[in-house]
């Protein structure tokens, strides 16, 4: 890491004493936010990396730049997924496999889900460096399933991630139904299949 801030182009190396800190955070804000979700208290947060709420803003300007570098490592895990999705020979398939993955990362912290869904708004957003480049990983799956005439060619992947979070979202609120997911998963790719023409 070489910036002194989250979201900032400095290329100033991080001191020793300032890296230790700003791990420190990452691990305990990661921690907090799938025990207690993502609307967990910052100053909680400073608290128990041992550092100040000064230092803690001083590395992540506001909660979406926490989140974003909290979920920087599970999102680019996502992206590598994806890209070794972009050869299968059932696009289709690929799609729905990326789409699970990105249901069950979502449902591991407590408000991720809502977040996200806010996230495409606001391209200042520290969750914009997770959601951009997830919406164009999903963007090229989402084309070949279409080129492949098994998915709508008027379905886009901004509706496709918001209808994704949303089951993520629900998931949250229902942990006592582990099929869920799959569920409206299976519900959601219904209303998204290509019309079979005879």
């Amino acid at each position: 890491m070489v910036t002194e801030t989250a979201g900032q182009e400095s290329v100033r190396p991080m001191r020793a004493d300032a890296r230790r800190n700003y791990e420190r955070l990452l691990a305990v804000a990661r921690t907090a936010f799938t025990d207690h979700g993502t609307d967990t208290s910052l100053e909680d947060i400073a608290r128990r990396a041992g550092v100040g709420i000064g230092t803690l803003y001083r590395h992540f300007p506001n909660r979406t730049a926490l989140m974003g570098a909290v979920f920087q490592g599970e999102v680019d895990a996502l992206l590598a997924h994806a890209r070794e999705l972009g050869d299968s020979p059932q696009p289709c398939a690929a799609l729905v496999e990326w789409l699970r993955a990105i249901i069950a990362h979502a449902s591991t912290y407590r408000g991720l889900s809502r977040a996200l869904m806010a996230a495409p708004g606001d391209a200042s957003s520290g969750l914009s460096r997770c959601s951009v480049p997830m919406r164009e990983a999903g963007g090229e799956l989402l084309a070949r399933a279409q080129e492949a005439g098994a998915v709508r060619s008027d379905v886009n992947i901004n509706d496709l991630m918001q209808l994704t979070n949303g089951i993520a979202l629900a998931v949250e609120e229902s942990p006592d139904d582990p099929h869920l997911a799959d569920r409206l998963l299976t519900l959601t790719l219904t209303g998204l299949r290509a019309e079979q023409r005879a």
